[in-house]
Order: structure tokens, then sequence, then C-alpha cells
């Protein structure tokens, strides 16, 4: 299975963002993750949600971002709202049971 990002782009903080993570094969019941690298950091976890749609995120962006899936479609989209600067990254999806990650998408939050 291959994932592939899509929908990031430059805003201005306090502007919302979507993005899409398409998943060439099923997506199963496996946990689905973004992640994110800033310019100099590690990579870190954003949100994620498992098979039963509980979802898990990351403490700075708990409130203004919601993961959703969809396995029909097999695919998962991250809402951001309230983007902030220190959301400037590349963001990654990520396939738990495959381990597989997709190439990233950038967000850019600079006024």
């Amino acid at each position: 299975v291959q994932l592939v990002e899509g929908g990031g782009g430059l805003v201005q903080p306090g502007e919302s963002l979507t993005l899409t993570c398409i998943a060439s094969g099923s997506i199963g019941t496996s946990d689905m993750g973004w992640y994110r690298q800033a310019p100099g950091k590690q990579r870190e976890f954003v949100a994620r949600i498992d098979s039963n749609l509980r979802a898990d995120y990351s403490e700075s962006v708990k409130g203004r971002f919601t993961i959703a899936r969809n396995d029909a479609q097999n695919t998962i989209n991250l809402n951001m709202n309230s983007l902030k600067p220190d959301d400037t990254a590349l963001y990654y999806c990520h396939l738990a049971y495959t381990d597989t990650w997709g190439q990233g998408t950038q967000v850019t939050v600079s006024s």
C-alpha cells in the first residue's frame, strides 16, 4: 500500500487547512496517523485514529485539529483550524500495520 498526502499550502495565522491522505489499497483495521517534521527538528506525532474512530492528539494541536477516516475510500483527513506559525512543517501520513509513510505535504503558516 502506498500513501499520498495532499492539501498543504501557505496560509496566514488563524486560518484553516484540510490535509488528505489517500491509500492505494485497503487500510483495513489499521491505526492511521499524521506526523510532522519542522526544519531542524525531529518528526513528531500529531494525531492518530483507530478503526473504532477513537482519536488521540498531541497537546500542541488538541482542540484545533481533527482527524477523520473513511475506510470505504481508504482515506484519512486532518482538519486544521486556528493555525499558528509553529504548525509550519512537512506533514506525513502513516499506516501503522505496515509502517508505511507517505512523502509528505508542506504546511506553511506565515503572515
